[in-house]
């Protein structure tokens, strides 16, 4: 009953989060009914890639709780890896949980080289998936949304959706982790006003970083608090001051693209803060082109 409660009080969230459309929010109502208490079945033969390197003889240990997530080989790997943004996660909940939580990392990826170089930096075991056969096994989501899941220690899946794509995945996780049945409190609301929400960066060598900034005012009474800023891709990065914003003064943040090659791009950062549009979306666009051809 209580795993239950917790998955009602989870599609809720999804609703809020991601329908727009009546198909929409079925199909996420039936990825939860599907999902609610199911097992995931490990294959017999994982092997453990460790700082980019494979490690024989590595075992996964079993906890009160384990986040486990799957990245398939279709899209931008880095986008969907997300490594610096775990990294910071991980240490959360690792300060919160006192060492019940494992963290599972499964990767199908398209270039075993490819996933072995972004890994070399990962302090975190990864099973790499290379025939596909975890995903045959479990039949996962395609939508990369919801191919992570908080597992019990019986891996029975207490709940589906990914916590470094979103700040209210993240906090259910969290709070189901720590035992609390209730949401997170929330701050004073203020009023905010943009300077612009998408910056055109034009044509750029690709070997060169771009950077955006965007300024974020507040026309509000109370303490303007920036919660969490997410970046849709692991190219793009945010720098911003954490100090809360007084009224009538701005914050400014920069977002900064590093292309992996020549291409034309669109990136969203999602801006969580204390006003009633939040979560914010901000876009940079360009054209990352090889200037040596």
């Amino acid at each position: 009953m209580g795993r239950a409660i917790k998955l009602i009080g989870y599609l809720c969230f999804l609703m809020a989060l991601y329908s727009c459309k009546e198909t929409k929010e079925q199909q996420i109502s039936r990825l939860i009914h599907e999902w609610e208490g199911r097992t995931i079945v490990y294959p017999a033969d994982m092997t453990f890639n460790v700082l980019g390197k494979d490690s024989a003889g590595y075992s996964f240990p079993q906890n009160e709780y384990t986040i486990m997530t799957y990245v398939d080989s279709v899209g931008c790997t880095s986008c969907k890896l997300q490594l610096p943004t775990w990294k910071y996660f991980i240490s959360m909940v690792d300060t919160m949980a006192n060492g019940k939580v494992s963290f599972l990392f499964a990767f199908h990826p398209k270039n075993k080289n490819e996933i072995s170089f972004l890994l070399k930096r990962f302090l975190y075991p990864v099973f790499i998936d290379e025939k596909g056969g975890f995903d045959a096994l479990n039949h996962f989501p395609s939508d990369v949304n919801f191919q992570t899941f908080l597992l019990d220690s019986q891996n029975r899946v207490i709940a589906i959706g990914n916590p470094v794509h979103n700040k209210k995945v993240r906090d259910l996780y969290l709070q189901i982790i720590a035992g609390q049945q209730t949401g997170v409190a929330t701050s004073s609301q203020t009023k905010v006003v943009l300077d612009k929400n998408l910056d055109e960066m034009g044509d750029f060598d690709w070997k060169t970083p771009r950077t955006a900034t965007f300024s974020l005012r507040n026309l509000g009474n109370h303490l303007l608090i920036i919660e969490d800023i997410n970046a849709s891709c692991g190219c793009t990065s945010v720098a911003y001051s954490k100090e809360p914003v007084s009224p009538g003064k701005s914050a400014d943040i920069q977002v900064t693209y590093r292309a992996e090659h020549p291409e034309h791009f669109e990136k969203t950062i999602t801006v969580y803060c204390n006003t009633p549009t939040s979560p914010i979306r901000l876009k940079i666009r360009g054209n990352a082109v090889d200037k040596e051809n």
